[in-house]
């Protein structure tokens, strides 16, 4: 009987130990997501203002009747643009190594270890 506690208390110890890790990767995995928005939302802003007065100094720099190809040029850039960025945040998505691998990768060990 005694032995059943013991067995019962180190699974018990075991289950809390796996659960703080899980925690602590949850934490991680949050803090890592809001820098990751923040970041990215200030970067587009800045960004996109800095093209879009980049882009208008342009069109008001050429001549009267160049100004519609300038317009047109300006627009095929920022798609362009768009596009690119689309495929290099989709390319570092599917890069994104899975979520909570230490917390999973330990619970294998512990279920080849107790099935042993």
């Amino acid at each position: 009987m005694q032995s059943v506690q013991h067995f019962i208390a180190g699974l018990l110890d075991l289950g809390r130990t796996r659960f703080e890790l899980f925690g602590t990767e949850l934490r991680e995995e949050l803090a890592r997501l809001a820098t990751a928005v923040v970041g990215g939302l200030a970067v587009l802003v800045l960004a996109a203002l800095g093209l879009g007065f980049s882009g208008f100094a342009l069109v008001l720099y050429v001549s009267e009747e160049n100004r519609l190809a300038a317009v047109m040029g300006v627009a095929v850039f920022f798609f362009l643009a768009a596009v690119a960025v689309g495929l290099m945040l989709r390319r570092m998505a599917e890069a994104k190594p899975r979520a909570f691998d230490a917390t999973i990768a330990e619970l294998q060990r512990d279920l080849t270890a107790i099935r042993q």
